[in-house]
């Protein structure tokens, strides 16, 4: 299959969805059935693990739009509130697999008092975005995929997908980190057949947050894959989430189960914090997870609590106060200039003033010295009398 101007040897794309899965990409819908979910679910240990309901009543991803690139999305599962479907197979924008809508739950699954499954960020905006229809597709639809989900105004794009590296990959990934969008990237699953690591892109390009694989152990799985840049670790085995038709699956493995729990954490992030870019949202997560344990595993396992909440004193920087505007013309009138006139007249005043003060003090002294003398003039004393 020839994708848009890229041969078909150059599409060796695989969904990340569980170690040694490679199904061909079909156009047929009536070929892609989903194995059948369970109609019940339990509280998985993920949910447990990352204790995501504890960051609710601060956020819980209000106003934010998530896009995934993926199968599609069951939008009549009772969980799922899908505001947008993109179809670029050219088949139907429903997941005739089941990965997409798994992903879809895991992200924004809503909280029902009946179902004790919650996704990460129950209230942020989901739109679906289908590149292929079954366990292999297109490079080319995942680099316009990518680029849709920016122009559609994506806040955070959440991407199960591994790949080499490609030109139209790369430049799709720029264009989006160069939108402001967190690109959420599965770091892959090491292919068990052959023994071949190589890095997983698009996870491995600079910018995005690159997510690996944990069990209910806390430890990276063995089959998350080193070598691509780890940014965080998120469960990923064992993994429960919503299923098409009204169903759940709960034993879903692979790093493209890992990466939606990251994104839905990165919604609450830039709900909570609209006055990040995307740079410091990842940066956020990658400094709040709880600690590296080994090869492959970045920064540790994600903490949505403290990925909302931490306090971080890089982001708390003193600002000078804004310089005031300046007043208005007018606004401070302008003092009058001297009145030399008045100032002599007031001089001359002073001076009378002080002049008749000093001629009655003078008067006060002398009345009463004439009057004992009998106003005689008094005897001037000459030397030697």
């Amino acid at each position: 299959m020839v994708g848009r101007g890229i041969l078909a040897g150059a599409l060796a794309l695989a969904l990340a969805a569980g170690p040694g899965t490679a199904a061909a990409a079909v156009r047929e819908p009536q070929q892609c059935v989903p194995k059948r979910g369970g109609m019940q679910v339990g509280e998985s240990w993920a949910q447990r693990r990352l204790a995501f309901t504890g960051v609710w009543p601060l956020t819980r991803g209000e106003g934010v739009t998530v896009a995934f690139v993926d199968t599609g999305v069951d939008p009549r599962h009772p969980q799922l509130d899908v505001a947008k479907s993109v179809d670029l197979t050219g088949t139907t924008p429903l997941d005739c697999v089941g990965h997409g809508t798994a992903v879809a739950g895991i992200i924004a699954g809503s909280d029902r008092k009946d179902v004790p499954f919650a996704g990460v960020a129950p209230k942020a905006r989901l739109i679906s975005i289908k590149q292929a229809n079954g366990d292999r597709g297109d490079v080319a639809l995942l680099a316009e995929g990518i680029r849709r989900a920016a122009d559609l105004g994506a806040d955070v794009l959440n991407v199960s997908i591994q790949t080499t590296d490609q030109p139209d990959l790369k430049s799709a990934v720029e264009y989006a980190l160069a939108n402001d969008v967190v690109i959420v990237a599965a770091a892959g699953n090491v292919q068990q057949q052959d023994g071949t690591v190589v890095p997983a892109y698009p996870a491995a390009y600079e910018g995005v947050l690159s997510v690996g694989a944990a069990g209910p152990d806390g430890r990276r799985t063995n089959f998350s894959n080193a070598a691509t840049p780890v940014s965080v670790l998120a469960p990923g085995e064992n993994i429960t989430s919503t299923w098409p038709g009204a169903a759940y699956e709960q034993d879903l493995d692979g790093t493209s189960y890992a990466a939606p729990f990251v994104a839905g954490v990165a919604a609450l992030v830039r709900a909570r914090h609209p006055e990040l870019d995307n740079v410091r949202v990842r940066r956020r997560i990658e400094l709040t997870a709880d600690g590296a344990s080994g090869s492959g595993t970045g920064a540790g396992m994600v903490n949505p609590l403290l990925a909302v909440s931490e306090i971080l004193p890089s982001e708390v920087v003193a600002l000078a106060p804004a310089r005031p505007d300046p007043l208005p013309s007018g606004i401070v009138a302008k003092p009058a200039p001297p009145d030399h006139e008045a100032m002599a007249r007031a001089g001359g005043i002073a001076l009378g003033a002080v002049g008749a003060a000093a001629l009655v003090t003078a008067v006060s002294l002398v009345i009463p010295l004439g009057r004992r003398r009998g106003w005689k003039p008094g005897r001037t004393a000459v030397p030697g009398d």
